[in-house]
């Protein structure tokens, strides 16, 4: 069976219209989850034939036996050790025996082949998911030729810290991958881990003061923890209820996927490092949130409500388990929308306990939670609530996002908004103080640390608040250089009179830059960008941008202007437009540009680039100054890198353009040539960290 989930030779059925797809995926689960057993029984009797051998009577044996009692030696050995046999570690064996080339052990093989059919039972419902960077990588590990080749490369993956971020945010297979890991011996080179989750105070913005909720309701509360889920701050406010009493409520947002969680304990990656994960009132993200409780000094024997959205549902669920939490405080609601069900009961038996989750949702299913937990709101409780709707979305990630989750509350299933609000009524009321705390992760360094921890600043968009500088944590970057005629080139670029392309011998040259955003403040997406280096605005010069190149990027006057930009997110778009000054289309891209063998589609566009990158050489970080136009004016953005990027010969790379391609990209492409031509030089980093500034408006 393939990682896809279709047998060798069989034809792929249309998994969203299949009937029997549930049955399929329910199917394969059910066998990863056997198997998996199975590898844990191997595991067992290999521990169990090691101790054996080290038995003092079996080695007393050999002095009064030595024939019958040594071929007993030899055969538990070989039973141990062969490869038809558990093919066990040799340090198990009571002296060192050499492993053969190759050879792995029995139970990691075992192990290795549930995780693939957990990878095709992920995939039979959401074929969606076999683009996602993560599952690529992931899938490339266990079909890496034979099943010993697949045991090294998925313990080289394990082991890369760049595919951590990657790899947490699989969600549907988070309880699988740290049992697999730990099965290869593959611990991720982290560094020392301590519990050391800590909290801080931090102010609101102006606009968002302006967004959140001043009266108690459910939908209130969830808008708070979208606004404030950008950079992982969680929420404590005190509502006065219709009874005069003050009640108190924690809000807590979860893992966004594609987006950083600078310097929080519940970032996608801290959940896959942490080592306390097992024991939940102990990790990081809930000792972070206890410390914040502490400090806004909510009253003993005070009234809480704890409502989170993924993680932070999962964990705020822990905290309610907690003992001593609750002989502190009373718990009276706990709500989880989104979240995969925590282990256990409530401590305080007569906490209101609500999960609502989209069935399509992977991260909201049970084995998306710790292996192993079992579910709080199982059988029949008057005081559980649980609420398993069908979404209107199939996609995942987009099912899980919270904006999602509240408009369903609104349209789809106003019902359960209603039941909830009734729930909540002693918290129905006016909203008396409001503060934001930003937990932190003490053992570990924020994320993109130092280049990308610099101040910000929160820019109006209509799509909401943004922050620049966009910072971009996890990115794969190929800059495609044509030759192209520059008369031509001059006719594209904007007529005011001033820009010129700047020349590379008697030619000007056309940069087609593709970027896979795997992780950015503004989500992740795919971004195609056609630009021309142009001269100063002011004073154009033909070879202005080669002496540019030499002067520090805040000082440089050349620059490349976008004439053309296409993006895969709404948000993406409206950045590019608002911000940058770069008019942008929105459409469906698949890039994979992180190995030597680069490939994007933009079927929208008509436009393919694919081949291999061969040998390169390595040059400086490509920091440029990119030109738009906002009205009559120019834009001026600065984009700063840090890489390691490779010069390639362009001869193994092609772009491919349908003829039926629509403008404006596709006609600039044609008019330039390039729709026949293959690039002079290649330029590509598979991981790159990179910031754009705000634009400044130039009058020109």
């Amino acid at each position: 069976m393939r990682a896809d989930g279709h047998a060798p030779g069989r034809p792929a059925r249309d998994r969203h219209h299949a009937p029997d797809a549930q049955d399929d995926e329910e199917l394969l689960r059910r066998c990863a989850t056997d198997v998996a057993a199975v590898a844990e029984g191997i595991r067992e009797v290999s521990a169990r034939t090691g101790a054996a051998l080290r038995l003092p009577a079996l080695t007393a044996s050999a002095h009064r036996r030595p024939r019958t009692a040594l071929a007993a030696r030899w055969a538990l050995l070989r039973a141990l050790t062969d490869r038809h046999g558990l093919g066990g570690p040799a340090l198990t064996a009571p002296y060192p025996v050499r492993r053969a080339p190759g050879r792995e052990e029995l139970a990691r093989l075992v192990g290795v082949t549930a995780l693939r059919l957990k990878i095709a039972a992920v995939l039979v419902n959401h074929p969606e998911l076999a683009h996602d960077p993560g599952m690529r990588r992931l899938t490339a590990a266990v079909t890496a030729g034979s099943d010993p080749a697949a045991v090294r490369a998925l313990r080289r993956l394990f082991q890369d810290p760049h595919a951590q971020r990657a790899l947490a945010g699989l969600a549907p297979l988070m309880a699988e991958l740290p049992a697999v890991r730990a099965l290869l011996d593959a611990a991720p080179p982290t560094g020392p881990d301590r519990c050391e989750g800590a909290a801080e105070a931090v102010g609101l913005t102006d606009q968002e003061k302006q967004v959140v909720a001043t009266e108690g309701s459910l939908l209130g509360f969830l808008r708070n923890i979208e606004v404030l889920s950008a950079d992982g701050r969680i929420l404590v406010q005190n509502v006065r209820g219709p009874d005069g009493v003050v009640r108190y409520v924690v809000q807590a947002p979860g893992t966004v996927p594609g987006r950083p969680r600078t310097g929080s304990p519940h970032a996608g990656s801290g959940a896959w490092r942490d080592p306390a994960a097992a024991d939940p009132p102990h990790t990081r993200y809930t000792r972070s949130v206890l410390l914040a409780l502490r400090e806004h000094g909510i009253p003993r024997g005070a009234d809480l409500a704890l409502i989170g959205h993924g993680e932070g549902g999962t964990v705020l669920l822990n905290l309610a388990r907690d003992r001593d939490f609750c002989r502190a405080h009373r718990v009276t609601h706990v709500i989880a929308v989104g979240s995969p069900p925590a282990g256990g009961q409530p401590a305080d038996p007569r906490t209101w306990v609500a999960r609502i989750a989209d069935r399509h949702d992977l991260a909201a299913r049970p084995e998306a939670g710790r292996a192993g937990a079992a579910d709080p709101l199982s059988g029949p409780h008057p005081n559980r609530y649980e609420v398993a709707y069908p979404g209107p979305i199939r996609a995942y990630p987009a099912c899980h996002l919270l904006r999602a989750y509240i408009a369903h509350l609104r349209t789809v299933v106003p019902e359960v908004r209603e039941n909830v609000d009734q729930a909540l009524t002693p918290y129905r009321g006016t909203v008396v103080r409001t503060q934001a705390y930003r937990v932190l992760d003490r053992a570990h360094p924020p994320e993109g640390h130092p280049f990308l921890t610099l101040p910000t600043a929160s820019v109006r968009t209509a799509t909401g608040p943004v922050e620049v500088p966009v910072r971009y944590y996890d990115t794969s970057a190929v800059h495609l250089c044509f030759p192209v005629d520059a008369r031509t080139a001059r006719t594209l670029l904007p007529d005011t009179g001033r820009m010129a392309p700047s020349r590379l011998g008697g030619h000007a040259l056309a940069v087609l830059s593709l970027y896979e955003h795997r992780c950015s403040t503004i989500g992740p997406y795919a971004e195609i960008a056609l630009s021309l280096p142009v001269g100063d605005p002011w004073r154009p010069r033909p070879y202005d941008v080669a002496a540019d190149l030499l002067r520090r990027l805040d000082l440089r006057r050349s620059g490349r202007h976008v004439l053309s930009l296409a993006v895969s997110s709404e948000e993406a778009r409206t950045v590019s437009q608002e911000v940058w000054g770069q008019q942008a289309l929105l459409t469906g891209a698949e890039a994979d540009l992180a190995a030597r063998a680069l490939r994007l589609a933009a079927p929208d566009l008509g436009l393919t680039v694919e081949g291999r990158l061969g040998p390169g050489i390595p040059c400086p970080d490509a920091d440029w100054v990119l030109y738009g136009r906002r009205g009559e004016g120019t834009v001026r953005t600065l984009v700063r890198t840090h890489g390691r990027p490779r010069l390639h010969i362009g001869a193994g790379t092609r772009l491919r353009l349908d003829t039926a391609a629509a403008e404006p990209m596709a006609g600039q492409l044609r008019r330039l040539g390039l729709d026949t031509a293959r690039p002079l030089f290649v330029l590509a980093c598979p991981r790159v960290l990179l910031h754009r500034s705000a634009g400044a408006l130039l009058p020109c």
